[in-house]
């Protein structure tokens, strides 16, 4: 299912997708289609079952990086859409960039990010609905950025009643952070049982913690505690 090759995909027919257990990709960066995938299997990481490992607890307990949300969000999806590699393709289209900034403007589109002084050094973008947040992408320019912004993002969902952490496809890197794969029926029973409001907002819930004298022992702590 292709959508016609205009500017930008609208704000509500892409909250209609992700409501729906759908959402847009494209074949590379230039490309101005996107195509609609509906996995048959759709990784998920329940919000009790994060792995918070003894490196990366050490690494957050260090507050080697100043975490914040929302405050760089077209940076960090332009590093997201950054080629890995050489002669590698992205999937995130110039137009997806575009549409997912109009998406966060209208307030269901957050990014944590990860600096070091004043340099973005990692990061991670989604969209967030109800109590469901999916994640799209993430990036690192300094060992372990990336995995404290997904642990920074677990801890304020589970502070704030999320329900739902959607990362779409498995991979080795997110199975080590305690992603599991499930069939995208039961997937989409989860999103129906994830209607609603949360009891906070990821940047007020980032922010508040953030405003400890050690942010990263408080997420830490967060992590450790039974959910």
């Amino acid at each position: 299912m292709h959508a016609p090759a205009t500017s930008r995909i609208p704000v509500d027919l892409l909250l209609r997708a992700y409501r729906g257990g759908v959402f847009p990709m494209a074949d590379h960066r230039g490309d101005p289609e996107v195509y609609w995938v509906e996995p048959r299997e759709r990784a998920i990481i329940p919000l009790g079952g994060f792995r918070l490992s003894k490196s990366l607890k050490k690494v957050l307990r260090q507050d080697r990086f100043h975490v914040t949300c929302n405050a760089a969000f077209a940076r960090v999806i332009a590093e997201c859409a950054a080629p890995r590699e050489e002669h590698a393709e992205s999937w995130i289209s110039h137009r997806i960039e575009t549409s997912y900034n109009a998406l966060h403007m209208a307030g269901h589109a957050h990014s944590i990010e990860c600096w070091q002084g004043s340099e973005l050094v990692g990061g991670l973008y989604g969209v967030g609905f109800d109590r469901v947040f999916c994640g799209e992408s993430m990036f690192s320019r300094q060992t372990d950025a990336s995995k404290v912004a997904l642990a920074w993002l677990v801890a304020a969902m589970r502070e704030a009643g999320y329900a739902l952490l959607d990362c779409q496809f498995m991979t080795e890197h997110l199975a080590r952070m305690g992603a599991v794969a499930i069939p995208q029926e039961k997937y989409m029973a989860l999103l129906a049982g994830a209607i609603g409001y949360p009891a906070a907002s990821l940047p007020d819930v980032i922010a508040r913690f953030g405003a400890y004298s050690s942010p990263g022992k408080s997420i830490a702590q967060s992590l450790t505690q039974t959910s």
